[in-house]
């Protein structure tokens, strides 16, 4: 299972290079890194604490990338995903894809994303100088997941 929740840090490189270690059909790999910023919402962001239920966050994700590779053409898919208390600048999510060409795996690895913005179970919460506050998916991520709806 290409599905890690953890609070350590990671290295892109590493973790792409292990993707598609050992497959000659790998034409295209495509990632996203997310990283948290310092101001959202027109306020500082201090720290961003992330939280999930084990097991539940995992099996979500898992029904996913099975969907993602049902939908493209993809060979490999990967999402890591911190919990715990980041800081600005700090990664928070890497999701890459694999594919034999780019168009396949840039449409997987956007959907993912979007998944992982609007449904995923994960918790966020922001510190700022006038207090803690929850932060729910934007309205623009709603929208985008909206596209990928079955018709």
């Amino acid at each position: 299972m290409n599905i890690r929740i953890q609070e350590k840090d990671f290295d892109i490189s590493t973790e792409i290079a292990a993707l598609r270690k050992g497959d000659p059909r790998v034409g295209a790999v495509v990632s996203f890194l997310g990283t948290v910023r310092d101001m959202n919402e027109g306020s500082q962001v201090i720290e961003l604490t992330l939280e999930h239920y084990s097991g539940m966050t995992e099996k979500a994700l898992q029904e996913i990338l099975d969907q993602a590779k049902s939908r493209w053409d993809i060979y490999e898919s990967l999402v890591i995903h911190r919990i715990g208390p980041l800081l600005p600048e700090d990664q928070i999510v890497l999701v890459a894809v694999t594919s034999a060409h780019r168009g396949e795996a840039f449409a997987a690895c956007e959907f993912i994303m979007d998944y992982l913005k609007t449904a995923a179970p994960f918790w966020k919460k922001e510190d700022t100088p006038d207090g803690a506050r929850w932060v729910d998916a934007r309205v623009t991520d709603d929208a985008a997941m909206v596209r990928w709806e079955k018709k």
